[in-house]
């Protein structure tokens, strides 16, 4: 690998690799959110109640995968449908009390994992790091134009 690119292809290839489950599990922790309840639960809580077709569009995923990821979620107690006042009978979903508890305890044993991971790492290190991240991702969501909110 010759040119820097090519090591932040190679590098960014390793990264999704390396989910948060993976991270979670260097910790020897099991339990938790799936992977798509954990990012979908992150995103109503940051907007609010969402619609099937309001999910849809930001993602950039099928109505029915998203259909099948919410029924799961509202089996599970973790998102609750309430009337979308401006939509006649559609629908929005929302966090239960439950889902916030579970998303904020996976979202703890995440960041407890990434402590791990970074523990050698000084504060400047991970400041700088994150900072990169953010830059990276919202230059993505420029090109791509959907921008993720950021609380």
């Amino acid at each position: 690998m010759d040119k820097p690119i090519e090591r932040v292809e190679f590098e960014t290839m390793l990264l999704t690799r390396h989910t948060l489950t993976t991270v979670r599990r260097a910790g020897q922790e099991t339990g938790g959110l799936e992977r798509s309840a954990y990012i979908l639960l992150s995103r109503i809580r940051l907007e609010g109640p969402m619609s099937i077709r309001e999910l849809s569009d930001v993602f950039r995923l099928d109505q029915s995968t998203l259909n099948r990821q919410t029924s799961a979620m509202l089996r599970a107690g973790l998102v609750e449908r309430i009337a979308d006042p401006g939509a006649g009978i559609a629908r929005k979903f929302r966090v239960t009390e439950e889902g916030a508890r579970r998303l904020d305890d996976e979202r703890e044993r995440i960041v407890r994992g990434l402590e791990r991971v970074l523990h050698d790492w000084t504060a400047e290190e991970v400041e700088t790091f994150a900072g990169y991240l953010e830059r990276f991702n919202t230059d993505i969501e420029r090109l791509s134009g959907g921008a993720w909110p950021r609380p």
